[in-house]
């Protein structure tokens, strides 16, 4: 059975709320539970029926589509669709999935869902991790499980936006904490950042070159500019 997430649209515009409308009832995996040509008119929705995803236009009469994503913040997923890409970097500061301009195309709508769905699933799968007492081991939650997981068995970790992917031989894990406070943790003072979103530990490193890392089981690991100074670490 296929997962569905509740979504609204919010458009002033008629023409582009039933593009969004049309496109979205192509995605099983969207339940669309209300059209709306008010910000206030959806405010008023949300506070009676739970909504798992906003699509969003910006400039619209009265409160703007930036003013209500400020109100809706316990909404997970916000997708705004506008004629104004001026407000790219506004948006990306409350917590907006996915930016996209006018006019829509089905193709770029097409990568927003499938932008959901993982996020989602990410979300559902993540939990805090716990380390255990002494020892090497954590203990990662996934779902109503807890997963075992040796420090020294990890490969890498992997930076996705508040999460961190956690990369053994045989699986990769999830865990809800950034991988820069993941790296402050005592746990994980052997692993080496060397890119914004990947840090490694010593042991599995192959070879080095100007512009990645190559770890054992011939993954290759980008190096960031910003990090190249922490490769002196690995000497």
């Amino acid at each position: 059975m296929t997962k569905k997430y509740t979504c609204i649209i919010v458009d002033d515009d008629e023409i582009d709320r039933l593009t969004v409308l049309s496109f979205a009832k192509k995605f099983p995996v969207l339940d669309i539970l209300g059209v709306f040509e008010s910000a206030e008119d959806a405010l008023l929705f949300i506070d009676e029926q739970k909504v798992d995803i906003l699509f969003l236009d910006i400039d619209m009469p009265g409160l703007n589509g930036i003013e209500f994503r400020k109100k809706a913040l316990e909404i997970p997923v916000c997708i705004f669709i506008t004629a104004h890409p001026e407000h790219a970097v506004e948006s990306f500061e409350i917590e907006t999935l996915d930016f996209i301009v006018k006019p829509l195309k089905l193709d770029r709508f097409s990568q927003t869902v499938s932008r959901i769905e993982e996020f989602m699933e990410i979300k559902l799968k993540a939990s805090l991790f716990e380390a255990s007492i002494g020892g090497d081991t954590i203990y990662i939650k996934e779902g109503h499980e807890q997963t075992k997981v040796k420090l020294h068995e990890i490969l890498y970790l992997e930076a996705l936006k508040d999460y961190t992917l956690v990369i053994t031989d045989k699986k990769r894990h999830c865990v809800l904490s950034s991988i820069g406070n993941l790296l402050k943790e005592d746990h994980f003072q052997s692993f080496i950042r060397i890119h914004r979103s990947y840090a490694v530990q010593k042991q599995f490193i192959q070879k080095i070159n100007s512009t990645e890392i190559i770890l054992n089981n011939n993954v290759a690991i980008p190096i960031g500019r910003s990090y190249k100074e922490n490769l002196n670490l690995f000497s």
